[in-house]
């Protein structure tokens, strides 16, 4: 799943409320409703759906906080309500449920998805022989038209760089990390993170991500809070 976390309309006034932000520094002001439903459903286009465990507005409001303030820039949250949110999936956009935190100081909400990622799933192949390159580590962005895909590739210290290609069908964007020049001999072995931007001939539209390497949806690391993933 892709951003859960979903900022006022134009953004947050300053770049010292955006650190506050990233370093949880944020502090409540009145009560918070309850835990609502169990269960809250998420939709894809055409109406395909699934029900996923529902986070409460309690325990949602906890993944935003618990930073040190002692007098620094934070950010208040003042109430919440229920509402719903569009983010990215490895199956294309989905309506999912969400908490709208009212922040004093912005007439729009700081909205944040209410629902947890299903897991991974288990996969499907087994580990290839001589295949070069490992597995992509997770998605970071996808274009607003849907037509190139930005991924963490990992590479070592005795190569050129690391290089992603896709292979593209009906139903799926498949993507291989593999490295360029790799040199053999006296190499340590250490992992850099690296982000390669992978250009489409299609929209991602609601084709489902994978790697080529694990058969797996890659899953996406969202800008704030934790990692999600979604199958």
């Amino acid at each position: 799943m892709g951003d859960v976390l979903q900022l006022p309309r134009g953004g947050l006034r300053s770049r010292a409320e955006e650190e506050a932000l990233r370093d949880h520094a944020v502090v409540p002001r009145g009560a918070l409703p309850g835990a609502g439903p169990e269960n809250g459903r998420v939709t894809w286009a055409g109406g395909r759906s699934v029900t996923r465990p529902m986070v409460g507005a309690a325990e949602s409001y906890d993944a935003l906080a618990g930073g040190r303030v002692d007098g620094n820039p934070h950010l208040t949250v003042t109430g919440a309500k229920p509402g719903r949110m569009t983010v990215a999936t490895s199956r294309g956009p989905a309506v999912v449920p969400a908490w709208l935190f009212s922040l004093e100081g912005y007439a729009d909400p700081l909205t944040r998805a209410a629902v947890t990622a299903s897991p991974l799933p288990r996969p499907p192949i087994g580990p290839g022989g001589g295949v070069p390159g490992q597995p992509l580590d997770r998605v970071v962005r996808i274009a607003v038209d849907g037509r190139s895909v930005t991924v963490i590739a990992l590479d070592g210290v005795c190569d050129d760089g690391p290089v992603v290609t896709v292979l593209e069908t009906a139903g799926s964007v498949v993507l291989s990390g593999a490295v360029e020049n790799q040199e053999h001999g006296d190499c340590t072995k250490q992992a850099r993170p690296r982000q390669v931007t992978v250009r489409l001939a299609q929209p991602v539209g609601d084709r489902v991500v994978l790697d080529a390497h694990t058969g797996r949806p890659i899953p996406y690391k969202p800008a704030y809070g934790p990692s999600p993933s979604w199958s």
